[in-house]
């Protein structure tokens, strides 16, 4: 696993230390097309338990596995890694599209808009992988929204647990805070090449 720091993990759990699952603002979790309203809010939960379903799950509506979900942060993050787990049978995200710092994106704005970063997606039903990012874009991100457009096959996609990885900032989520992102522009607003890529790594 690729740590944020220097010391030897072999006794340390660095995806627990460096969850960034603390610092979501889970109520105001939004999904588009999720078959049961408010089930996205379920997939976002402590490291260790990613794997546990009983407490539900996110599926897309029948016949369309196209899903957006939009993150906000009570923070400023800067986001090192992101873990998806899927389903079973076809249902697993097979791609997965990031924007930060923007609100209100839907299945219109995603066809028009430049991703920050783009991955192919691997079934990663036991919670083993993670996807690095581009670091040096995802800085100061007050909410980052996912695009995951297509699947394995299935006729729904199906997601267990989506897991942050990154460090908070001080820069609480406020007025004035909203203010100045309204205000200076974001780099990655004026991006007109799209860039694909960041690999990934297991996570034991």
């Amino acid at each position: 696993m690729a740590c944020l720091h220097d010391h030897s993990c072999e006794d340390h759990n660095c995806a627990a230390d460096w969850s960034l699952f603390n610092h979501i603002d889970i109520p105001k979790v939004v999904a588009l097309n999720e078959s049961v309203a408010g089930s996205v809010k379920s997939v976002f939960k402590p490291w260790e338990q990613r794997l546990d379903t009983s407490g539900g799950f996110l599926e897309s509506n029948e016949g369309d596995p196209e899903l957006i979900i939009f993150i906000p942060f009570t923070s400023d993050v800067k986001i090192k890694s992101i873990s998806v787990v899927g389903g079973a049978d076809g249902t697993s995200p097979s791609r997965m599209r990031a924007f930060i710092n923007r609100e209100g994106i839907d299945f219109n704005d995603v066809q028009n808009i430049q991703p920050v970063q783009e991955w192919e997606l691997a079934e990663n039903l036991q919670g083993v992988l993670e996807y690095q990012t581009r670091y040096s874009r995802f800085q100061g991100v007050a909410n980052l929204t996912l695009h995951f457009p297509e699947n394995f096959g299935g006729d729904t996609s199906k997601i267990y647990y989506i897991g942050l990885r990154g460090e908070a900032t001080q820069n609480k989520r406020d007025v004035v805070a909203t203010i100045v992102y309204e205000v200076m522009p974001n780099p990655s607003d004026h991006k007109t090449k799209s860039e694909t890529g960041g690999g990934f790594s297991h996570v034991e």
